[in-house]
């Protein structure tokens, strides 16, 4: 199969955002916000802090419930779906503050992730059955798996609050993609890597758009952004005032007076 950028459908998007609207006590974070991403795409949503972006992500991934709108991911309306089934629909998310299990091992933390798509149930677990014996081996090595895929196979059983940051957000996207996600949704996951991790983290977000899941990022690091995706959507004030190529966000005049004439490049 092709999973090059020219082989996206934009005929029927894999996630679309239809007039969402949420308000905190009066003040509005979101107004009408919409937005489609198409199948095999890196789509980036930025904006100055307090633009609305995390209330977006959180009404998309569960977090939060939406005054208004729609929310659909493959034809599968989301926006009253609980976090647990929006993943079982194939939406996983990291987060702006990584949320690894401290004091379980990176293998474990990955496991974890993997136990969405498990069907052995409590009832298999107590009875440690040869289904259930042999469920849980696959998982392990699917595990593993995945783990060499981040560049983390000799860091397995190490605890993972003892990796580096920039490892430690490796391991929290492998637990996501344990999760078999058709959309992997980051929240900031250069946030605190040094120029060096950046660009392995570049390289390995490439790689897994490469095996055919759809990213949706949001990030504060420019360059990063400009670089890595195909798309970009602009919110300032809980608006979307732009959409397009990283070319055309870069030069859009709304754009560059939200950002207070910053460079975007």
């Amino acid at each position: 199969m092709n999973n090059s950028v020219e082989s996206r459908d934009t005929s029927n998007p894999l996630l679309v955002v239809q007039e969402v609207n949420k308000s905190f006590g009066g003040l509005t974070a979101l107004s009408r916000v919409s937005l489609q991403i198409q199948s095999n795409e890196i789509f980036g949503l930025i904006g100055p802090n307090g633009a609305g972006k995390t209330t977006l992500f959180n009404i998309i991934t569960g977090l939060y419930s939406a005054d208004g709108g729609e929310v659909n991911l493959a034809g599968q309306a989301l926006l009253r779906c609980k976090p647990h089934v929006i993943v079982q629909h194939g939406l996983a998310r990291t987060f702006q503050n990584i949320r690894l299990f401290a004091n379980m091992t990176a293998l474990e933390n990955v496991m974890v992730g993997r136990h969405v798509r498990t069907h052995r149930g409590v009832v298999g677990a107590i009875m440690r059955n040869t289904s259930t014996r042999k469920e849980e081996s696959a998982i392990r090595a699917q595990a593993l798996q995945l783990l060499d895929e981040v560049d983390l196979a000799t860091a397995a059983e190490h605890l993972a609050k003892h990796l580096s940051y920039g490892d430690q957000r490796r391991l929290e996207i492998a637990r996501a993609l344990a999760t078999e996600p058709k959309l992997l949704a980051l929240d900031e996951p250069a946030a605190g890597m040094n120029p060096s991790e950046t660009l392995d983290l570049q390289q390995l977000l490439r790689k897994i758009r490469a095996s055919g899941i759809t990213i949706l990022l949001i990030e504060h690091d420019m360059r990063l952004v400009m670089q890595l995706c195909d798309r970009i959507a602009v919110l300032d004030y809980g608006k979307k005032i732009a959409e397009g190529s990283p070319a055309h966000v870069q030069q859009h005049p709304l754009v560059i007076e939200a950002y207070l004439g910053g460079n975007l490049a």
